[in-house]
């Protein structure tokens, strides 16, 4: 792990060490970092199963049943 140094934002910080009951500044950021490389990971995990789910026809034969159900009611 590499030594940096850095300005950190304190009222962020402060928020994340209490949502997160991080004990340390280090362990808030690091955990604020891992927090977002995973969501951003996820997101793109998803838009790559979206886009293979378009791709085999999948959201236009979900989009056809969601409007059957909803002109059924």
């Amino acid at each position: 792990m590499g030594v940096t140094q850095i300005d950190i934002d304190d009222d962020a910080l402060r928020r994340v060490m209490a949502l997160s009951k991080a004990r340390t500044k280090k362990e808030a950021v690091n955990l604020a970092l891992r927090f977002y490389a995973d969501r951003q990971e996820r997101a793109a995990r998803i838009g790559r199963h979206f886009e293979r789910a378009r791709q085999w026809g999948a959201v236009e034969d979900a989009e056809r049943l969601h409007r059957a159900e909803k002109d059924s009611r």
